[in-house]
């Protein structure tokens, strides 16, 4: 049912951007309620400002709306989209000088998840969760740009592999690869993760 669920979805927002193309102001306007939450998001995690997501996130769409006739595959929106998203983000953080803070799951990634789960339920008021993920963030500066953007595509994105690998314009194994070793920095940083991992052992 989700796999039909997602083909329908998939086949609305083609023919949205196909109306769109054609100059239809209502159709793209749908396209932006569609998405607005994932892109804001999106900017949000990389900015961690609401006012610069905010303003990221219509830029973004004003970009999109512009080059709509560039999109040879009405079915490559999303990937097409959140490229776009993706390089804007990354423009506005160079040129202000900041630092980039920062389902489909292969078994380094659930364990990850599986963790971080582990951790939440073990703690009613969920402190220990919210320290974990702080530090996390704290220590993103320490991945390559390639390792950053895949991990936080990944996971707070929440966007699948092959999403990622058709977002970034790169192979499936190469996006892995980046995953797994921001995985491991991550976890081999995290002293919370540490400490948990001894708690438990």
């Amino acid at each position: 049912m989700k796999t039909e669920d997602n083909k329908n979805m998939s086949q609305k927002i083609a023919a949205l951007v196909e109306k769109a193309r054609g100059g239809s102001r209502v159709s793209f306007q749908e396209l932006v309620s569609i998405f607005q939450e994932d892109i804001y998001r999106l900017a949000y995690y990389r900015t961690f400002s609401q006012m610069d997501a905010e303003d990221l996130t219509q830029e973004v769409f004003e970009q999109a709306y512009r080059k709509m006739n560039s999109l040879h595959d009405p079915l490559r929106f999303r990937a097409w989209l959140y490229s776009i998203a993706v390089n804007r983000c990354n423009d506005f953080l160079r040129k202000r000088k900041y630092l980039a803070l920062l389902r489909i799951r292969t078994a380094e990634e659930q364990d990850f998840m599986n963790t971080v789960n582990d951790m939440s339920n073990s703690y009613n008021d969920r402190i220990e969760k919210k320290r974990f993920w702080k530090q996390v963030k704290s220590i993103l500066h320490k991945l390559s740009a390639m390792e950053r953007e895949v991990f936080t595509l990944r996971f707070m994105d929440h966007r699948n592999i092959n999403e990622i690998a058709a977002i970034l314009d790169k192979n499936e194994s190469t996006i892995k690869t980046h995953l797994y070793r921001a995985l491991n920095k991550v976890r081999g940083h995290s002293e919370l993760f540490k400490e948990y991992r001894e708690s438990v052992s």
